[in-house]
């Protein structure tokens, strides 16, 4: 490689999703650059790169491509800190760069592993209620540290979800008979992660409801005669 290079155009790359541009020095394609390292290094037409810059600025690219896929990865949703560093290890990224791209994660707070936990408990409660074993097992699949998840779960409130998960389910189950309607729900509530007493309990609480609700129904009928 020449000892010095001459920036001779600063393209933008074809693909829009990709925020990259091709530089060509002495008239020749070089490499691409992440758009942020291009306006960092505040290169432009005319400028002179030596060798050691070229060098430093693959570098830096990496580095930059490596924060990018992760600010990307978490721009869906929130992740937890293990989930984050595989998605970036499946990217290809080298590790040192990994290792520096989740620091900055983190000290932008968009990586947390106890803030992860407690939104993946919050979403759980409010459309899919599990019972703490299944929780804790979810979590520790996201790679969590026992501690965390331990204070992430230690609030749920057990009773309260399984009457709302089986609330739900026992829609699809109004026109069984007693022993099936509590076989059937119960199972879904213990595959749910609640063991069998609070299984049991909201399923009791269900079917004295829907037989209250019917004895109602029922006087209400009579009264119209």
């Amino acid at each position: 490689m020449k000892e010095t290079a001459i920036i001779t155009d600063i393209k933008a790359g074809k693909n829009p999703r990709v925020q990259r541009s091709n530089l060509f020095l002495d008239g020749k394609f070089a490499f691409s650059l992440e758009n942020e390292l291009v306006l960092k290094e505040h290169l432009k037409v005319g400028a002179e790169l030596s060798a050691d810059q070229i060098e430093r600025l693959g570098g830096a690219d990496n580095k930059q491509r490596c924060l990018n896929s992760g600010l990307r990865f978490l721009a869906y949703r929130p992740r937890s800190e293990a989930e984050t560093r595989e998605r970036l290890k499946k990217k290809g990224f080298a590790e040192g760069e990994i290792e520096k791209s989740i620091e900055h994660l983190k000290r932008l707070d968009l990586l947390n592993d106890a803030a992860f936990a407690r939104y993946w408990k919050e979403n759980r409660d409010s459309f899919k209620p599990r019972g703490q074993r299944l929780l804790k097992a979810e979590l520790r699949q996201k790679g969590l540290a026992a501690p965390v998840i331990e204070a992430a779960v230690e609030t749920t409130d057990e009773e309260e979800g399984a009457y709302r998960a089986a609330a739900r389910k026992a829609v699809s189950l109004s026109a069984l008979e007693f022993p099936e309607f509590r076989r059937r729900l119960g199972s879904f509530l213990q595959r749910r992660g609640f063991d069998f007493a609070v299984s049991n309990r909201a399923v009791k609480r269900l079917w004295e409801e829907r037989t209250a609700a019917a004895d109602e129904g029922e006087a209400a009928r009579k009264n119209q005669k």
